[in-house]
């Protein structure tokens, strides 16, 4: 795949906690200040009681979310702004950049995916 351009992203806090509460049942906290003060502006968002998607209040310039394996895996081959998480399984877990190589709308698309794997994960059983 040929070298990808940078994405002028116009997020902002803001925006992502409305995108991320209009998903469903979503609730956000700020739950790592009790390891270490330093990590109370990490905002977390949680569908069914489980993370889907988190970032750092502070250092407002990327996003975490979990996603199946081959998708994180073509993000970290074809894109710049992807990185592994290194807090969470890199497996299931990955970084996206504001600003880079990756658009806003995809930004989108894998917050979205990330809530609908959580939710349906954790979805009572029929």
């Amino acid at each position: 795949m040929g070298e990808v351009g940078r994405v002028l992203i116009e997020m902002d806090i803001e925006r992502l906690r409305e995108y991320c509460l209009g998903l469903g049942d979503v609730e956000e906290k700020t739950p790592f200040g009790k390891f270490a003060a330093k990590f109370d502006s990490v905002l977390v968002f949680y569908v069914r009681g489980h993370m889907f998607c988190m970032t750092d209040m502070e250092d407002f310039s990327y996003v975490v979310v979990k996603n199946r394996p081959e998708v994180i895996a073509e993000l970290l081959e074809t894109r710049n702004s992807c990185r592994s998480q290194r807090n969470m399984s890199p497996k299931y877990w990955i970084e996206l950049d504001f600003g880079g190589d990756i658009a806003e709308s995809q930004i989108l698309r894998l917050i979205n995916e990330s809530f609908e794997i959580v939710n349906k994960k954790y979805s009572p059983k029929k």
